[in-house]
């Protein structure tokens, strides 16, 4: 499709203004961590670096970043797992039922957080009875972050077909033999992918951890959220938001290389 100038210059315009917009609060976030001023007052009239090193000795932020890779790691691996095994079923079977299933394991990603968060605390709390912990933040996160594997392993295996699991089967090799070596080398980066997306969406998750963690369980969002309008910790706050963003974009750009790395080689 051929665009003309103007076309091309309002929609590079539009363009630029959506990315404006998103990204300008970003950028006042990390402008404002090497603020001078406790207060932030804009613009910035000097350049300080007082506040990461307030940031780094901070031993609340410090366990809630801990707190956070752990239950982003494990609810990672659990969506590893869980997230392969019913792409698999989904994709390589046929039985009664499989759309509605297929349906039933996307839609914890599509439900508002606030209704997942209510659900999931009845279900701790009101029905199994269950205190609420860092196992049931895991559990809680596991539900949507399946989705993320899910999609992005069904993906691949509708590309792969089953040609060559087929020749393999045919020269004798065995049903674990095909899988590492046949199977799993073209699954990998699809693994890899899902699985950096599903720790970027545990690691900065607030509104289901909200109602699934325990009095004890303080993740980086929650720590921000319950420090963001004391006095004097506005700074400090916007260094840990900094790091957050780090963590949070860094796995999102490795998992978008990784997946146009294996689609330039297919």
């Amino acid at each position: 499709m051929t665009l003309s100038p103007l076309t091309r210059g309002i929609l590079l315009g539009f363009t630029g203004m959506v990315l404006l917009l998103m990204y300008t609060p970003l950028l006042v976030v990390v402008i404002n961590s090497f603020n001078p001023d406790p207060s932030m007052t804009w613009p910035p009239e000097g350049f300080t670096g007082e506040w990461w090193r307030k940031a780094y000795h901070s031993a609340g932020a410090r366990d809630a970043v801990l707190t956070s890779v752990q239950v982003a790691i494990v609810s990672t691996l659990i969506s590893l797992i869980l997230g392969t095994l019913m792409a698999f079923a989904l994709q390589r079977f046929d039985f009664f039922g499989k759309h509605s299933v297929n349906l039933l394991v996307i839609l914890p990603i599509a439900l508002p957080g606030i209704v997942t968060g209510i659900a999931l605390n009845n279900a701790f709390r009101g029905i199994m009875g269950i205190n609420l912990s860092i196992y049931t933040v895991i559990v809680a996160h596991a539900t949507f972050c399946i989705v993320t594997v899910f999609n992005n392993v069904i993906a691949r295996l509708r590309r792969m077909g089953g040609n060559f699991e087929e020749a393999s089967a045919d020269l004798g090799a065995g049903l674990w033999t095909t899988f590492r070596l046949v199977t799993f080398p073209q699954l990998r980066s699809a693994l890899l992918a899902g699985g950096l997306l599903a720790f970027a969406l545990s690691f900065d998750e607030i509104i289901v951890t909200t109602f699934t963690a325990g009095s004890g369980v303080t993740t980086l969002p929650i720590w921000i959220l319950n420090n963001l309008f004391r006095p004097n910790q506005a700074p400090v706050v916007a260094v840990v938001a900094v790091v957050l963003i780090l963590v949070s974009i860094i796995p999102i750009w490795i998992a978008q290389r990784i997946a146009g790395e294996a689609e330039n080689i297919r």
